[in-house]
């Protein structure tokens, strides 16, 4: 059969075509993401007017990267109402264990507890060990942050401002990447500030996102019986989506006030670094269903590539890209300067797109994650289903 070369040509120009389109209509996305970014930092957080007894939560897993510092820092919040902090692991012979005791000495005045349970109540591990710890709580205003989640000293204050609204069912926070040294640790902390967060920001202004993020999450214990318990989301992959979801439901509002604490970004390699980020984008692909495929307009620069590729490098398409990478590099540089910080210099910037890219077109071929160390099938609806090891 003999090909039409002409309808070939056709075929991949229309082709270059719809690439350079969705490059535009995502360098528009950016643009406003970007803007909305620096706005949404500028509001303040006024200081409450009481300041109630809370209770930390803190699951551990095992000695991560920096985890000495996250926790030395929730003894020093400045915070004047009494708060209480468990600890919380299922392996008696966890490394952890020698962090929460060496704060017990340094800071003997510290309300501190840990609970050693190895008991698991289902597939999500971090989810058990809440149950587990949820026995020694002694407030009824509840502060949940995952390990790798640093502070400052305000931090407290902050989240209690909001959790006293009376509309208010839950308080989560946005996150930043604070990288270790190299190049792996730098790309991770560049998904979450400037693919992420941007994200997140600009689905909140227009009404299409509806978060909730382990980084941060406050509640009452009344609200947390109202909707099952940690026990609800056992078996959940994305348990903090679900938890606000589920609060959602009974009525309440969940707040994301405009403050980002920061997610220690320690990956040592590339392998490591997919690993984290395909159960990340199997999570929101889980969370967000069919509207995922949505977020290819979030990927501008790969598709500026395929279209100069399939139309043929001229000035025009060379320069398309050019002004696609553009809108990329003021994004990062609007958000550094929204978050008082730089994370990377501008050349990684296409690295990091490809990579995201990449990312992106694999999660719709893979069912199964790998966290802490095992393996399990994600189901349509985000739950958890453990890999049986032969």
């Amino acid at each position: 059969m003999q090909i039409d070369s002409d309808l070939v040509a056709m075929i991949i120009t229309n082709v270059g075509w719809a690439c350079f389109i969705i490059a535009g209509v995502g360098s528009i996305y950016t643009l406003a993401a970007a803007i909305l970014v620096r706005r949404f930092f500028r509001h303040e957080i006024a200081d409450p007017q009481e300041f109630p007894p809370v209770s930390i939560l803190k699951p551990l897993h095992g000695d991560e990267f920096g985890l000495a510092k996250n926790l030395e820092a929730l003894c020093l919040l400045d915070y004047p109402g009494p708060f209480q902090i468990v600890f919380g692991v299922q392996d008696p012979y966890d490394p952890a264990i020698q962090h929460v005791e060496n704060l017990r000495r340094a800071f003997p005045h510290i309300d501190i507890c840990l609970v050693v349970d190895v008991r698991e109540h289902g597939a999500n591990r971090k989810v058990s060990n809440l149950i587990n710890l949820m026995r020694e709580v002694r407030h009824d205003l509840l502060v949940l942050a995952d390990s790798d989640i640093g502070i400052d000293r305000a931090y407290l204050r902050q989240i209690v401002a909001e959790l006293v609204k009376p509309e208010i069912g839950l308080v989560t926070c946005l996150y930043r990447g604070r990288p270790t040294t190299g190049l792996w640790p730098r790309l991770s902390a560049m998904a979450i500030e400037y693919s992420f967060m941007p994200s997140v920001v600009l689905g909140l202004s227009i009404g299409l996102a509806r978060p909730c993020f382990g980084s941060t999450m406050v509640l009452r214990r009344a609200v947390l019986q109202e909707i099952g318990g940690f026990e609800a989301f056992a078996d959940h992959l994305a348990d903090d989506n679900a938890i606000g979801e589920a609060v959602r439901h009974r009525g309440y509002k969940v707040s994301i006030p405009p403050m980002a604490v920061t997610h220690l970004c320690s990956e040592q390699s590339l392998r490591e670094l997919l690993i984290h980020e395909m159960r990340w984008a199997r999570t929101i692909r889980a969370i967000a269903g069919r509207g995922f495929a949505g977020t290819i307009i979030t990927h501008p620069f790969p598709f500026a590539l395929l279209g100069a590729a399939a139309m043929g490098l001229s000035v025009p398409t060379a320069g398309a890209v050019a002004a696609v990478l553009g809108c990329r590099l003021i994004l990062g540089r609007l958000v550094d300067e929204a978050l008082g910080g730089k994370t990377a210099g501008w050349w990684l910037m296409p690295v990091r797109d490809m990579l995201s890219f990449a990312v992106f077109c694999a999660s719709f071929f893979v069912g199964s994650v790998t966290w802490r160390g095992r393996r399990f099938h994600v189901r349509a609806d985000g739950m958890l289903l453990p890999v049986e090891e032969h």
